[in-house]
């Protein structure tokens, strides 16, 4: 991992850009993703945190990760609002995450409702990521509502069919001066870096890993592999020729035609 190659939210600098999303979590799971993909964020949901039928989420994250707390269940505005407030009271800190969905079969996001929960926390003070379908008026209204950061779906969350949306991503990418996390749908490493090419800022992941045969080595896998994309994308990616060819090594000289 580069440690020169940062990147900042909420005045706070991570040098790993993958980030563990909220679902389907275990002991194994959070330490893999902290040891191996290098996860400096992680995501949890609020009314997950402490309940009778499942184990403490809190318990298991180290003290070093910042934890981004999730609105998800929110179904509009006020609710995310008061998910969020909740967290604050609860110790969770300042960053959350605006998940509003109505939709409860693919569950993607209200983005109206996304951008008036956005300007209303970030007034509060909250350093707000919101999850949002790749549309750039809607990113655009997001950056003027005070969001932190834009978080494009890639595909359906949990569905793990990568790249989706990536024409609207790399859109979002090209025109909006916020860092871009790509959320939700990633099922690969390979999608993961191909993401990181386009000039994404970091990645969310969670079922990929979660549902991988050797959870450590999927995530050592997604480490690796956000890590190339990024770097990829740093060094500059090489031209693409829609006709012909160009040869690598030229042979002038004593081939003939």
């Amino acid at each position: 991992m580069n440690t020169q190659d940062t990147f900042v939210l909420g005045g706070k600098e991570f040098h790993s850009r993958f980030i563990l999303g909220s679902g389907k979590y275990s002991m194994d799971l959070i330490k893999a993703a902290v040891e191996y993909a290098k996860a400096e964020i992680i995501t949890l949901a609020v009314r997950r945190t402490n309940t009778k039928k499942e184990e403490n989420i809190l318990d298991y994250i180290p003290k070093n990760v910042t934890l981004l707390p999730n609105t998800s269940g929110a179904r509009d505005a006020k609710e995310a609002v008061r998910i969020a407030r909740m967290s604050r009271e609860l110790g969770c800190g300042d960053f959350v995450k605006v998940e509003i969905m109505r939709d409860s079969k693919y569950l993607l996001p209200d983005n109206s409702e996304t951008i008036k929960a956005t300007e209303m926390l970030a007034k509060e003070g909250f350093v707000v990521l919101p999850y949002m379908y790749p549309d750039l008026y809607a990113a655009r209204d997001l950056v003027n509502a005070g969001a932190a950061a834009v978080m494009p779906l890639a595909s359906p969350i949990g569905s793990n069919k990568g790249l989706v949306t990536k024409e609207f991503i790399q859109i979002l990418v090209d025109e909006i001066d916020l860092s871009i996390i790509v959320d939700a749908g990633i099922g690969r490493p390979s999608q993961a870096c191909e993401a990181m090419e386009m000039g994404a800022a970091a990645i969310m992941a969670n079922t990929a890993i979660a549902t991988a045969g050797d959870i450590p080595t999927m995530a050592k896998a997604f480490g690796n592999a956000i890590e190339a994309g990024r770097q990829a994308y740093l060094a500059g990616l090489g031209r693409v020729l829609e006709r012909g060819a160009s040869a690598s090594d030229p042979l002038t000289g004593f081939l003939r035609d």
